[in-house]
């Protein structure tokens, strides 16, 4: 059954898992990895995909241009500086879109660009000008966004817009707004600038990348960018599994994510860069769906939307009942059943004391271990007859 209204609101997904994902200290991908995750988010049907950085390095472009070349379905992005040499580096890769960025907080401009406001609006008429001279499709932002003054935001972004950007995007750099923010500052500019597509690139330095990510959609934010996992540079990224979901589930709104693959390119992502996700991650942890209380198990195997918001084969994971310290006979009951033992009374009561004896000494209980106590039972009463 769809979880989407008749009308549903249709919002896109930007994936920068391969250019902000990358940055995450300590990844280094190569190009076949690349190109492996790369493939996988055109599969998982991601609207745009930010395939690399393509002035950092021959690879780099190599790995931008192999993506471009065999994306069958999403937008093919290039991040580039506001200047030439970026530009023709990411057009020269054969991308759909290049991603200009320049900031535009006073911090920005007076420290790392070393730059005037006039200075930074005649550079970015200057560069998505030539961006669009080059025959691609343009889409700017203004890094720092959130820390800028608003009244120079709106220009930077209008001068971008009058120049040629076809899309817009929003970064919360540092990750330093409030979901409340987020959505004042999305009805701001909205209000003040064409009816460009805008995009929201939250950061998770405060934790709340997913949350502000959510309400600039709700504030009528038409692109969400993301990376798989939130990884990312720091506190990582807002997590395109988190995004997806709570935009179909608690929205309503409606991605062309194919939602059954979440799990897999979760699996796939982490692999390749190195990092074991934590269990209890949202939507595709180990635990998203895991249940060991006796009291929330009784009621998951009764009607598995007591406890659980969603099911867990709609986002490609799947239910797990752990048994341990919490569990109760219901638990033990489930599992005997799923490993092809009757659980009658004698059994359950047998199996429930010696998982919270092992409990207590830290031994996790798996099925061959349940197995091994269901023999050890069984034993027990032929000895007793």
């Amino acid at each position: 059954m769809s979880v989407y209204g008749v009308g549903a609101r249709i919002v896109k997904i930007f994936d920068t898992t391969l250019r902000d994902g990358e940055q995450m200290p300590g990844v280094s991908l190569t190009v076949e990895e690349k190109v492996i995750i790369g493939m996988a988010l055109d599969e998982l049907r991601a609207d745009y995909i930010e395939a690399g950085f393509a002035a950092v390095s021959p690879e780099e472009a190599e790995a931008v241009s192999r993506i471009a070349r065999d994306a069958a379905y999403a937008t093919v992005v290039s991040l580039a500086r506001a200047n030439k040499r970026d530009i023709d580096a990411a057009v020269d890769a054969g991308v759909d879109m290049v991603h200009v960025f320049i900031a535009t907080s006073d911090i920005h401009m007076k420290y790392k660009l070393r730059m005037t406001r006039e200075e930074v609006l005649a550079k970015i008429a200057e560069s998505v000008e030539y961006a669009k001279s080059r025959g691609v499709k343009v889409l700017f932002s203004a890094e720092d966004a959130t820390r800028s003054d608003l009244q120079f935001l709106v220009e930077a972004f209008r001068t971008a817009v009058e120049a040629g950007a076809d899309e817009i995007n929003v970064p919360d750099t540092v990750g330093v707004m409030t979901p409340s923010r987020m959505r004042y500052l999305v009805e701001y500019l909205r209000g003040r600038l064409p009816p460009v597509p805008m995009h929201v690139h939250c950061h998770d330095d405060f934790g709340m990348a997913v949350a502000n990510t959510v309400a600039a959609l709700e504030a009528g934010a038409d692109v969400a960018q993301v990376t798989v996992n939130g990884f990312g540079e720091r506190g990582g990224n807002a997590a395109l599994e988190e995004v997806v979901a709570a935009a179909a589930f608690l929205l309503g709104m409606k991605t062309g994510i194919i939602m059954e693959k979440l799990y897999n390119t979760s699996r796939l992502v982490a692999k390749l860069f190195g990092i074991q996700l934590q269990p209890n991650k949202a939507v595709v942890g180990d635990n998203a769906f895991s249940h060991e209380s006796g009291i929330h198990v009784h009621g998951v195997l009764n009607n598995p939307f007591t406890y659980e918001p969603m099911t867990p084969e709609s986002v490609g994971n799947r239910r797990r009942i752990v048994l341990g310290k919490h569990s109760g006979r219901h638990s033990v009951e489930w599992a005997l059943k799923q490993i092809g033992y009757e659980p009658e009374p004698g059994l359950v009561d047998y199996v429930l004391r010696r998982i919270k004896e092992l409990s207590v000494k830290k031994v996790s209980v798996d099925e061959d271990l349940l197995r091994s106590i269901a023999q050890d039972y069984r034993k027990t009463i032929n000895i007793v007859g």
